[in-house]
């Protein structure tokens, strides 16, 4: 079995705790939604780690274990500022920064920002432009966002129930192979007071701000280091026509459709999901500006 080297670091807004294999290889930084934390990620690193570095936080997006300080900003620009703030403690250079579901939508928001430690952008069937909350799941996540935390928890508790996590309004339509993760996932704002509190105020931020990703889809075209779009054929919260618009929009841009898999792509399809990443980072045929070399 793979070893896994979890740590903590301080940051303003709390404590993260983060995954790191080390190594000498291209750096990649690994993103997850709302509801899951950096195990979204163990089948691809388990074969990207072979010959990259690759560096999974998990987020304070509901199933993060060390609930955050209760002035901390757990919007989404906030806690992209959060990533910032943790590419810089951690002296990151040159990563290729890869977000999967809303992961992908903090992955926008730094590609719209001046992110110099940013090399290269993957987006995995991610929410974008109007479709933030994502689909049914999402939707229903946000109107739940809106009880108090303790009611919060309550109807969270009905996710200890498979065939309710497998419903459309749960994890059913974002992955056909993953219940044990999500069953995972669900345990922190069970059993913890505090994260219901982090996972409710970050879920009100969002259902404040459902244009946010249409503002960052305008900003997209500035991004000018190679990008791709890796999106699940067979998506039913993430519209697969997303993809090829965020592909469309990026200068350098491109997509990469993958059967057999819904929206979490890492859990359905993590090996092939790595072989993508894979020619991504090692494409020789592409500078930093995008451009073929020559």
């Amino acid at each position: 079995m793979r070893e896994i080297d979890m740590r903590g670091i301080e940051l303003s807004a709390g404590t993260i705790e983060y995954e790191d294999t080390g190594g000498d290889g291209p750096t990649v930084v690994l993103l997850h939604g709302l509801m899951m934390d950096a195990s979204l990620w163990d089948g691809t690193i388990a074969d990207l780690s072979a010959d990259h570095r690759c560096v999974a936080p998990t987020l304070p997006f509901g199933a993060h274990r060390r609930a955050m300080h209760a002035d901390a900003d757990l919007s989404l620009p906030g806690v992209a500022r959060l990533v910032t703030e943790f590419l810089d403690r951690l002296d990151l250079h040159d990563v290729t920064l890869v977000g999967n579901d809303t992961g992908g939508a903090l992955v926008q928001l730094l590609m719209c920002d001046d992110a110099a430690r940013v090399g290269r952008a993957v987006l995995v069937s991610c929410d974008a432009f109007d479709n933030f909350p994502p689909g049914l799941t999402g939707k229903t996540l946000v109107l739940t966002g809106k009880l108090p935390p303790r009611m919060f928890g309550l109807f969270m508790q009905q996710m200890r129930l498979r065939p309710l996590r497998r419903l459309p309004i749960a994890f059913g339509w974002l992955t056909l192979r993953g219940d044990a993760a999500t069953a995972r996932w669900t345990k922190p704002v069970m059993k913890q007071p505090e994260i219901r509190h982090d996972a409710v105020r970050t879920l009100r931020a969002a259902a404040a701000d459902t244009n946010l990703l249409l503002a960052a889809a305008e900003r997209l075209p500035h991004f000018k280091n190679p990008a791709l779009v890796v999106w699940a054929s067979g998506d039913r919260v993430m519209p697969p026509e997303h993809g090829r618009r965020l592909a469309e929009l990026l200068p350098h841009g491109r997509l990469v459709e993958i059967a057999d898999s819904y929206t979490l792509v890492p859990l359905d399809q993590p090996a092939e999901l790595a072989r993508i990443v894979r020619e991504f980072t090692y494409a020789s045929d592409v500078t930093q500006d995008g451009t073929a070399a020559t």
